[in-house]
Parts: structure tokens; C-alpha cells; sequence
């Protein structure tokens, strides 16, 4: 029996999650919501087989011939919408950010959980091939010790109105390398500033430590020259460089480093610097977005968590929440509570 889906919100990414929805077999996209009629009008000649077009989501949300739905909606409204379709024992797919607060986040994960629905968070790149080898290469202990990460995500645009840049770009950041450490941040320092829309701040620098001493600076904006998307990993081994933008090579691996000796004599040390080959393994090139959808049909299918669950979305979340309160505290260090419970 297929697998029937709404998808809730056409505008800049429910119509890729759409197409790709279609592309699974044994998958009927039933509906799609939004409340322009210009969009649904241009999603009805470029979705011709879907069967319905609706300005209404209340009654999608209630329909008993719909199994779930795929809510790709201004973040505000995901806590709302999402909580009306898992009280109707609909499946629901929430695109990241997954709430607009972590209390928010934890009343779905219960709701979810009482009424044994599937629950799953739009962290597409946490499905990417490249993100996924570079997960591998840290478990097998090929960096070594993990020193430090950068991450850079900066584009012209796009302002929104309905999230920062931090709670719009860093989300990415924070989904990766949570999920490449395997832990939370233990506190996080943000400067930001809204330079263009007042009260959106379109530039942010974050500064955030974890538990297991690994330091990580990233830097969101959607205000510069040119679009960069990469990610640097140095540990005591070796390094990486994962670039989201790179046709060809987005995983390259350096085999450099620093070796330390001891001192023999009092005040006398030595550091042997290596320079070595640099590897660029091959990445599959499936899209994402198709795995990220095939996962969330399948979990529906064999009733499994997905991988982005609600407790990955809730981590997410409260990482950002960390941020954006630094930030507005003039970047005061926030100390996670799990720290401060500790």
C-alpha cells in the first residue's frame, strides 16, 4: 500500500521536498498547502499528479486518508502545525530549525512518543555522503585527537524575516558537528549584528566549546561577497577540509601535523612539522534531499526512529537558543544547563 503525504509550505524548499517525495515509489503526494494562490497555481502545472492544491492546512491535517505530512513552513509556525498533525496520528517531517524553542521541541518529542508517531527533523546535511565520510574518518580515529573545527557559511542573502541568520545558517553548523562529535556544546560566546533588517541580525560569529575540550568557531552571514560553504577539522593526525560547494572534492584529507618531542635538557624542545599527501576519497553524488526523504518513508513503513529525531531536532534548538542569548547579552558566555546540572 503507498505511502500518502501532504506537504505543508511551497515556498522557497516544500517544492524540492516535493518533488523528491514524488520520485519515491510507492509514495502519493495527496496535497500540498500554502496560503499564496500564485504558488499553488505554479505548484498545480508543475505537479500535475498531485491530487490536491489548498490554502487550508486545518483540513489536510484531518483528513484519515492521509498517513503524514511534510511541513516546510516559517519556523514559528512548526511547533503549531506539527502538534495539530501528531494529535491527529499523522507522521510528521518538520524542516530544521525544528521549533522556536526548546520547550517547544520537547512537548512534540512527548506527544510523539504517547501517541507512537514518527517524528523527523529536516538536518539534510546530516544525510550528505561527504558530512557521513567525514563521520566515518573521526569514528575510525584517523584525525586523532580532535583539536578544534572552523566552519564557514556566508552568502549573499537570503534575508529573512522569520529567522536570523544564526537560527537560519548556524542550525547547519550545529546539526554537523554535534553529530560528528557525538555531544552537546558545553557553552557558547555569539557577537552578531543586524546590519540591514533591524532586529535581524544577517551577521553572527560564534565561539562554542564542548565537553570533550574540542573548540569550534563559526561564522554565519548573508551579507558577503560570495557563497562559502566549508568546514576545517584539525586533530593531532590529521586534517580535513569538507567544502559543501565543491563539485568534485568536498572531502579532502591532510596528512599534517605538529609532533612534539620532549625536552632532554632543560628548556629545549623540538617540533617536527608534516607535510604530507592530501587524499580526496570518493562521495557518492546522490542528492540529500532524496536519502533525507527515502529515510523518512522508510521509517514510516518499518515504524523505526529516524536518525534525525526529535531529540536531535531538541539538541539543535538548544544550541541555537545558547547562541541567540549570548548574542543579545553582548556576548555573554552561556553555560549550557546540562553543564550546569553537572
Amino acid at each position: 500500500m503507498a505511502t500518502r503525504v501532504a506537504v505543508i509550505g511551497l515556498g522557497y524548499w516544500g517544492p524540492n521536498l516535493m518533488r523528491n517525495l514524488t520520485l519515491i515509489p510507492d509514495v502519493q503526494v495527496i496535497a500540498g498547502c500554502d496560503l499564496s494562490i500564485r504558488r499553488l497555481e505554479r505548484m498545480m502545472r508543475r505537479f500535475p499528479n498531485v491530487r490536491e492544491f489548498t490554502t487550508d492546512c486545518d483540513i489536510l491535517l484531518r483528513r484519515p486518508d492521509i498517513d503524514a505530512v511534510v511541513i516546510a513552513t516559517p519556523v514559528e509556525t512548526h511547533y503549531k502545525l506539527a502538534k495539530k498533525a501528531l494529535l491527529h496520528d499523522k507522521d510528521v517531517f518538520i524542516e530544521k530549525p525544528m521549533t522556536a524553542s526548546s520547550e517547544e521541541a520537547e512537548e512534540l518529542i512527548k506527544i510523539c512518543e504517547e501517541r507512537g508517531r514518527i517524528l523527523m527533523v529536516g538536518h539534510t546535511f546530516l544525510y550528505n555522503p561527504a558530512v557521513r565520510k567525514v563521520k566515518e574518518i573521526i569514528d575510525k580515529g584517523d584525525l586523532g585527537q580532535i583539536y578544534y573545527i572552523t566552519s564557514t557559511r556566508i552568502n549573499l542573502g537570503i534575508h529573512r524575516k522569520d529567522a536570523n541568520v544564526i537560527w537560519d545558517l548556524a542550525a547547519h553548523d550545529f546539526s554537523i558537528i554535534i553529530y560528528w562529535l557525538g555531544e552537546d556544546p558545553l557553552y557558547v560566546y555569539t557577537v552578531g549584528k543586524d546590519f540591514i533588517l533591524n532586529g535581524v541580525p544577517d551577521v553572527a560569529f560564534l565561539h562554542v566549546v564542548f565537553p570533550s575540550g574540542v573548540i569550534a568557531d563559526l561564522q554565519v552571514s548573508w551579507l558577503a561577497p560570495s557563497k562559502v560553504r566549508n568546514i576545517t577539522v584539525v586533530g593531532s593526525d590529521k586534517m580535513i577540509i569538507y567544502d559543501d560547494t565543491s563539485s568534485y572534492e568536498k572531502v579532502r584529507i591532510f596528512d599534517s601535523g605538529v609532533d612534539y618531542s620532549e625536552p632532554e635538557t632543560f628548556g629545549e624542545f623540538q617540533l617536527s612539522y608534516r607535510t604530507g599527501d592530501i587524499l580526496s576519497p570518493k562521495i557518492d553524488s546522490i542528492e540529500p534531499l532524496r536519502l533525507e526523504m527515502q529515510h523518512f518513508i522508510e521509517c514510516i513503513r518499518e515504524r523505526t526512529n529516524p536518525m534525525t529525531d526529535g531529540y536531535n531536532g531538541l539538541r539543535v534548538v538548544r544550541a541555537l537558543e545558547l547562541a541567540e542569548r549570548s548574542m543579545k547579552d553582548t556576548g555573554l558566555r552561556l553555560i549550557s544547563e546540562k553543564s550546569k546540572k553537572g
